[in-house]
C-alpha cells in the first residue's frame, strides 16, 4: 500500500480525517489549522503547535499527564495539514484524492471490486463510493456490471482509460509525496513508518474486537 493509499485512511471519504481533526483533545491541538498558522512551528518537538497546546493544557491542569497528546495531536495536526495540502498531480489530472483511492484499489487489487469492498478499502461510507463511481463512470474511468446471481449487486473495473490513468499518475503522485517528506531523513522515514504501522495494526485489532 502506497502512501497514495493509505491517505484513505486519513482522507478516506472527508469523515474520518474530520472527525480525528476536529474531536476532543485533537481538535484542540489542531485548531489553528485552518487561521494560516501552518507553518508557525519549528518542526521540532516542543516547537510546534501541538506543544503550544500541551504546554496550556498542563497549566490548567499539572496533574494530568499530557503524553498522549502529544502523540495524538500530532498525528491530527499532520492529518489535517496533509488533507489540506494540494495533490497537484491529482488536481491537474482533475481527480480528487478520495477518487484516485478508488481507482488505486481496483488497479492494485487487479480485479472486480463491489461497492462494499471498495468502501472497505477506502476507509469511506457506501454513499460516499456510490457518488464517486458515478462521477468515475460518467468520465469512463471506471464501468459497472450486474451480477448474474443478485441483481442487487453490482461489479466494479477499471476501463483502460482508468487503469492507463492510474499508471500514469501514480509516479508523479509518489515523487509529489516524496518531496513532502524530503524533510525526513531517509532511515528516521523507516523507524516512522514502523511505529505507525505498530500503532496503526494495534488500532485495527481493537476496532475489529469491538465490531464482534
Amino acid at each position: 500500500m502506497t502512501a497514495t493509499d493509505g491517505g484513505s485512511a486519513t482522507e478516506g471519504d472527508g469523515e474520518a480525517g474530520g472527525r480525528g481533526a476536529g474531536a476532543g483533545i485533537g481538535g484542540a491541538a489542531v485548531g489553528g489549522v485552518g487561521d494560516g498558522r501552518a507553518g508557525a512551528g519549528s518542526g521540532r518537538p516542543g516547537g510546534d503547535t501541538v506543544a503550544s497546546v500541551v504546554r496550556q493544557w498542563r497549566a490548567v491542569h499539572p496533574d494530568l499527564d499530557t503524553g498522549p497528546m502529544e502523540i495524538i495531536g500530532r498525528i491530527n495536526r499532520c492529518a489535517a495539514l496533509l488533507q489540506q495540502a494540494e495533490d497537484a498531480p491529482l488536481r491537474r489530472a482533475g481527480l480528487s484524492r478520495a477518487e484516485f483511492d478508488l481507482l488505486g484499489a481496483l488497479r492494485r487489487t487487479g480485479h472486480e471490486l463491489t461497492p462494499g469492498e471498495l468502501a472497505r478499502e477506502t476507509f469511506s461510507s457506501g454513499a460516499a463510493v456510490t457518488k464517486r463511481l458515478k462521477q468515475l463512470s460518467e468520465r469512463g474511468l471506471v464501468e459497472r456490471r450486474g451480477d448474474t446471481r443478485d441483481r442487487r449487486v453490482a461489479h466494479v473495473r477499471l476501463t483502460d482509460t482508468g487503469r492507463d490513468l492510474v499508471d500514469g499518475l501514480l509516479p508523479d503522485q509518489l515523487a509529489y509525496e516524496a518531496a513532502v517528506l524530503s524533510g525526513v531523513e531517509g532511515a528516521s522515514q523507516g523507524e516512522l513508518a514502523a511505529l505507525l504501522a505498530g500503532l496503526l495494526g494495534q488500532l485495527e485489532g481493537r476496532l475489529d474486537a469491538l465490531r464482534v
